[in-house]
């Protein structure tokens, strides 16, 4: 006899989401969901949604520059602090370290924001 039974049949059925049952060493059973059909089946988004609530480390360099640890020290609130790029230059947008676009720095209603010019494929990143 076998331990894993197969999934019984029903997947033109809408909405239905077939199980598997699945016989334990003492005979008790359990029921296991098919998450494919689960998946297929999701939000209106379909699999995107499932990657709505991931965290990720999104990273924009508005420019660079080289200090001395006794300027460092001298820092304070309101301090300047002069970076390597010019207003108006382009930023790169980094996600999970990956380079994913570039873009401008804006300022809106007090507010740096940065608007995307151009979406990077992994091609043009080299």
């Amino acid at each position: 006899m076998s331990d894993v039974q197969e999934i019984p049949g029903g997947f033109d059925a809408p909405g239905a989401v077939p199980a598997a049952t699945v016989a334990g060493d003492g005979g008790n059973n359990f029921e296991l969901p098919n998450f494919k059909a689960a998946v297929g089946k999701g939000a209106a988004g379909g699999p995107i949604e499932l990657l709505k609530d991931v965290d990720l480390n999104v990273k924009i360099e508005l420019g660079r520059t080289r200090m001395l640890i006794e300027d460092v020290l001298r820092l304070a609130e309101g301090s300047v602090v002069e970076l390597d790029k010019l207003a108006g230059d382009p930023v790169d947008v980094y996600v999970n370290d990956q380079l994913v676009a570039r873009g401008e720095v804006l300022v809106l209603n007090d507010n740096f924001c940065v608007r995307i010019n151009e979406i990077v494929t992994a091609s043009e990143e080299n």
